[in-house]
């Protein structure tokens, strides 16, 4: 046989890739387009953001260089970002060691695990969760260990650790609040964590992105802040869920000195910087007073509430959402398979969600749909009566 015979193709890509399917919010966005229908989908709000942020970096555009900032980012969003989470969290970071921008939380996640990930590591996932992560931990060469939490509740609990933690374990990735259950882990599930981590010598990266879209009177507890985790934690942020401007692509990244060496020589050789305006304009907003993110948080709270309130009084069984900006149904006895159930919904009612199996890798939850309420009141409306079309053919 000859030496040719045992290439690669010369247009293959990498298996991780190459194999993996289109995103599931891509596929149900196209098919709302197609069907002409409402999108509660994908996650993004309703309006433009702020006035005054967006005012912010109109301003920086033509009075702040639009040549390449810092690396790190700029010092005064790294000064603001420190200051924030002093405020909020009770956080101490060194803005200059311990404080870096990047272009997106999701960018620096793919930092993350490319700097932290050796071949072989084993890295603790906990499904429901993004759909980025698997393949970005795969492809750092990482080995995912899943912990599958389930509906209700979707609880943390010691004997699901204690199964998959062990002396390969390098890295944990937890998302909190929790996309796409609308859970905000407490005291408890974060202890426990902590003391895996701890007792295995893992890093843990927090994905925190939603840690300002919380309702109801809870406070978001950073992992970070827990006994034993300052220095094995690396913590990420996001202005684009914090200001609802998810398009600017503005993300934090927060880890003790030697930590953060490691992943700014990733974060170096991805995005490297990331525009000079939108980020002096996220300094002048982390700034801003309470008053602006209560304001926030109650008005998402209402348009949950009225989301809620409509699916539930149509005939739907909705599950708790205590964070982020989506809510879920449970379809037990209505739908057997979640993707069916979002396709026929889009095709013949007209609105778009999620179904939550998309967010499992070992596929054991599909009777969840997960709906974004962060849209106008008449949006919402318009969704709730094409919808009660499912109930009225029943």
């Amino acid at each position: 046989m000859s030496l040719a015979a045992n290439r690669t193709p010369p247009l293959a890509g990498h298996p991780v890739f190459t194999d993996l399917p289109e995103t599931v919010f891509e596929s149900m966005s196209r098919l709302a387009r197609q069907h002409g229908a409402i999108n509660l989908g994908q996650g993004f709000p309703d309006g433009q953001g702020p006035d005054d942020v967006r005012a912010a970096a109109a301003r920086a555009l033509e009075s702040v260089s639009n040549q390449y900032p810092p690396m790190m980012g700029l010092p005064s969003l790294r000064t603001a970002i420190a200051a924030h989470y002093r405020h909020h969290q009770g956080l101490d970071l060194d803005p200059e060691r311990e404080v870096m921008v990047t272009s997106g939380a999701t960018e620096a996640l793919a930092g993350a695990l490319m700097a932290l990930v050796r071949p072989g590591d084993e890295v603790v996932l906990f499904e429901p969760m993004y759909d980025a992560y698997l393949p970005l931990v795969r492809r750092a060469g990482g080995v995912p260990r899943f912990v599958t939490l389930k509906p209700p509740h979707f609880r943390i609990e010691e004997a699901a650790l204690a199964a998959v933690f062990s002396g390969r374990t390098r890295l944990v990735l937890l998302n909190n609040p929790l996309n796409p259950s609308a859970t905000v882990f407490g005291a408890d599930d974060l202890g426990l964590l902590a003391a895996f981590c701890r007792r295995f010598e893992a890093i843990a990266i927090c994905d925190e992105v939603w840690e300002h879209v919380i309702f109801d009177g809870r406070r978001h507890l950073p992992l970070m802040a827990l006994p034993g985790m300052r220095e094995r934690t690396v913590k990420i942020g996001s202005a684009g869920k914090i200001f609802s401007l998810t398009g600017w692509k503005v993300g934090f990244v927060m880890a003790a000195e030697p930590l953060m060496r490691v992943l700014s020589r990733a974060h170096q050789f991805l995005t490297f910087t990331t525009p000079p305006n939108l980020q002096e304009a996220v300094a002048y907003g982390l700034g801003k007073d309470d008053a602006y993110f209560e304001g926030m948080r109650a008005d998402l709270a209402r348009s949950r509430d009225r989301l809620a309130a409509g699916l539930s009084r149509i005939g739907f069984t909705v599950l708790p959402s205590a964070g982020t900006y989506f809510l879920t149904v449970d379809l037990a006895g209505l739908a057997d398979d979640d993707v069916a159930f979002c396709q026929r919904i889009v095709a013949e009612h007209g609105v778009a969600a999620i179904p939550v199996s998309a967010f499992y890798a070992q596929g054991s939850v599909k009777t969840l749909a997960r709906f974004c309420f962060a849209k106008a009141d008449d949006t919402l409306d318009a969704a709730v009566e094409r919808l009660a079309g499912l109930f009225r053919a029943a």
